[in-house]
C-alpha cells in the first residue's frame, strides 16, 4: 500500500480553543485542507483517512498478514499524523494479526533531522482558509479571506529519529517473531542471529553514512526482515537529502535513485550482499521502497520530453536507464516502488543478462485508487492482483464542509474556482477521477503542457483528428478507412480532444485498470486516431500519437505473473 499520505482528520486537541475548526456529527472538529488545495495536488489530503480503513478491512477479509507500506505513508511527518497512523496500524496489528513494514518516503521526513510546520491551505470555519503552524506568529492580514492562524505544535514536521521511534513496531526495529533483521551497518551474520544484536543495530545512531567525502552525517533506515520462514523484506531507503549551500537545510529528496548511485554507493553494495545471502540461502527476496527502479511511461518518457519538454511530467523523477541495469545486474529481480501514484509494471535487462522487474504500486489517495496483493504460488512464481478501492465507507464525510467553501469562493469571486460536481460523486473511484479531471483543468495543462497544442488539441473532436492524416483529407477517405472497422464517422464527432487528454491521463495512471473505464470501443477509436496521427507529418500530433500509443500497450499490470528465473511476464484474467 502506497503513497497513503495519511493525514488526522479527527484530531482529539487538548487545547479546546480551536474554534475557527469546522465540525460535522455531534460538533465533532475535524482538520482537514480545503477542496481548492486538493484539487491542485496530485494527491488528496482528508479522504484518504477512510481508504486507508478500506484498504485495511479489504485486505483483513482476504487474510492477509504482511503488508508493506513504500514511503509517504504520512503528508510531510506531523506527529499528529504519524501518532494517528501508528495507533491505527496497531489497532490491526492487535485484532487481526497483521504485520506492517514500512520504509521512508520523501514526506516521511521532509527534512531529515525534522522542521517546522507551517501551511495555510487549512479548511475553517465559514469556509475560510486556515493557516495552521507549528509556531507562534502574528496573525494573516487578509482576514477577510482567512481565519487567524492556529498555533499546533503537533503540526511541525518529524525528522527520521522521531519518526523511526513512533513506529519502531513496524519493521523499523527488529521484533522477536521474526526470523532475521538486519541494516547496512550490522555486523552479524545470519547464522549467528539473534535479538539482542539486531535491538542494539537498531538505534538510529548506529544508522548513519557520510554524505559523501565531506558531506554531512545523515541516517540510513534501510533494513531487510524475514517475518515468515522463506520470504526476505527489503525496505530501501533511498531519500537523499543534499545540503543546501551555507544553510542548515536540505533540498527535498524528490528525485530518488538517480541520487541513490551518487550519494548512497554504501545501499547498492549492501543490496548486492543481501542478494546473495538470500540466493544462498534458498530465501524469496522481494525489495520495496518509494522510488521506481525503471522508468514508468511504457517506454514512451523520451517521447513526452520531446512534445511537452524536459521538465514537465515529473521527468526528472524518471530513473537512468542505470539505475535498473545496476540494480539488475547485483540480481535483484523483484522491486516494489511508489511515489509517481501510478500503476505499471517496467522490466529491464542488465549489461549481465540478469532481468529486474520493477512494480509500481497506485496511491491510495488518487487516481486510480488501489493497492497490490504478491502471492509466491512456487519457488519461482509470483502472482500479483491490483485492488482498486472503488467502494470507500465515509469518503463524502466533508462534503457538506466544501459546499460552504465553494460557496465562500463563489461569493468572494475566486478565479478558477473548482466545479462543485465533484461533490456529486456516488463513490470513491468516482470522486478520485473528478479530482483527476479538476486537476487536470486547473494545474496540468497549463504546467504539463504548451498553451498552443492543448488549445489546438482541446478544440477538436475524434473526427478533426482523423483528418490531420496525410491519407485521409476528406470523408470519402474516412469512410473508406472505417469501412472495417465497425465505426462510422459520427463516433467519432461524439468526442473532443480534452476527452482524450483526460484519458491519456487515467491511462498513465492507471494503466490496464483504466480499460474498462475507458471503455473497449472508445479505446479501439484511439488506436486508430494514434496510427493516423503518427502520418500526418506534423510534429506535435506525430509525437502525441506515438505517446498515446504507447500507454495503450504498456505490460500486464493488472493482475499476473512473474517468472523470478526467467523474467517472464504473464498476464492472468479474472
Amino acid at each position: 500500500m502506497a503513497d497513503i499520505h495519511f493525514s488526522d482528520v479527527f484530531p482529539n486537541f487538548e487545547d479546546k480553543s480551536f474554534n475557527s475548526l469546522p465540525s460535522i456529527g455531534d460538533n465533532k472538529e475535524v482538520l482537514l485542507r480545503t477542496m481548492k488545495s486538493q484539487v491542485h495536488s496530485t494527491r488528496l489530503f482528508n479522504e484518504n483517512y477512510f481508504a486507508l480503513i478500506a484498504a485495511l478491512d479489504d485486505a483483513v477479509k482476504r487474510e492477509i498478514k504482511i503488508i508493506a507500506l513504500p514511503g509517504d505513508f504520512s503528508d510531510d511527518g506531523q506527529p499528529l499524523h504519524i501518532k494517528a497512523l501508528n495507533k491505527i496500524l496497531k489497532t490491526y496489528k492487535e485484532k487481526h494479526g497483521v504485520s506492517f513494514f514500512m520504509i521512508t518516503g520523501n514526506h516521511d521526513p521532509t527534512h531529515p533531522f525534522g522542521n517546522k510546520g507551517n501551511k495555510r491551505d487549512f479548511l475553517g470555519k465559514n469556509g475560510k482558509a486556515q493557516r495552521v503552524t507549528s509556531l507562534k506568529e502574528t496573525p494573516t492580514l487578509d482576514l477577510e479571506k482567512e481565519n487567524n492562524a492556529l498555533v499546533i505544535e503537533d503540526l511541525k514536521e518529524w525528522g527520521y529519529e522521531e519518526i523511526v521511534k513512533e513506529l519502531s513496531d513496524h519493521g523499523f526495529s527488529p521484533n522477536k517473531s521474526y526470523k532475521y533483521w538486519a541494516t547496512p551497518f550490522s555486523n552479524y551474520k545470519y547464522k549467528n542471529y539473534n535479538f539482542r544484536k539486531a535491538l542494539k543495530a537498531s538505534k538510529i545512531n548506529q544508522r548513519i553514512f557520510h554524505l559523501g567525502k565531506n558531506g554531512p552525517i545523515l541516517p540510513d533506515v534501510s533494513y531487510v526482515v524475514e517475518p515468515v520462514d522463506g520470504l526476505w523484506l527489503l525496505a530501501l531507503d533511498a531519500n537523499v537529502y543534499i545540503p543546501k549551500e551555507d544553510t542548515t537545510s536540505f533540498s527535498n529528496s524528490g528525485v530518488g535513485y538517480n541520487e541513490v548511485l551518487i550519494y548512497k554507493k554504501h545501499l547498492i553494495d549492501w543490496t548486492k550482499k543481501v542478494v546473495e545471502e538470500a540466493n544462498r540461502l534458498k530465501k524469496t527476496l522481494i525489495a520495496f521502497s518509494h522510488y521506481p527502479m525503471v522508468e514508468f511511461n511504457d517506454e514512451a518518457s523520451e517521447d513526452m520530453k520531446a512534445l511537452f519538454g524536459v521538465n514537465t511530467f515529473q521527468a526528472q523523477r524518471i530513473p537512468n536507464t542505470l539505475v535498473g541495469e545496476t540494480f539488475a545486474d547485483i540480481g535483484l529481480k523483484v522491486h516494489v516502488g511508489g511515489h509517481m501514484h501510478l500503476n505499471d509494471t517496467g522490466v529491464i535487462t542488465g549489461k549481465k543478462g540478469n532481468i529486474l522487474v520493477n512494480i509500481q504500486t497506485p496511491s491510495l489517495g488518487s487516481y486510480m485508487p488501489a493497492y497490490k496483493i504478491i502471492k509466491q504460488n512456487s519457488n519461482n512464481l509470483l502472482e500479483l492482483e491490483t485492488i482498486v478501492l472503488d467502494s470507500v465507507f465515509g469518503f463524502e464525510s466533508f462534503f457538506s464542509i466544501y459546499e460552504k467553501e465553494y460557496n465562500f469562493l463563489k461569493v468572494n469571486e475566486e478565479k478558477n474556482i473548482w466545479n462543485k460536481d465533484i461533490l456529486a460523486s456516488k463513490n470513491y473511484l468516482e470522486f478520485t477521477d473528478y479530482h483527476l479531471k479538476e486537476l487536470i483543468r486547473l494545474r496540468l495543462l497549463s504546467s504539463d503542457w504548451s498553451f498552443s497544442f492543448a488549445k489546438q488539441l482541446q478544440n477538436t473532436t475524434g473526427k478533426d483528428l482523423l483528418l490531420v492524416s496525410k491519407t485521409t483529407s476528406n470523408e470519402d477517405d474516412l469512410q473508406k478507412l472505417l469501412k472495417d472497422t465497425g465505426f462510422k464517422i459520427e463516433d467519432f464527432e461524439k468526442w473532443t480532444g480534452i476527452d482524450m487528454i483526460h484519458d491519456f491521463y487515467r491511462l498513465r495512471l492507471a494503466d490496464e485498470l483504466a480499460h474498462d473505464h475507458i471503455g473497449k470501443k472508445r479505446l479501439e477509436q484511439y488506436k486508430l486516431v494514434c496510427e493516423q496521427l503518427k502520418s500526418s507529418g506534423i510534429r506535435e500530433f506525430e509525437l502525441w500519437g506515438k505517446i498515446f500509443q504507447k500507454h495503450l500497450h504498456g505490460k500486464p499490470s493488472k493482475h499476473f505473473q512473474i517468472d523470478l528465473n526467467s523474467g517472464f511476464i504473464q498476464s492472468l484474467f479474472n
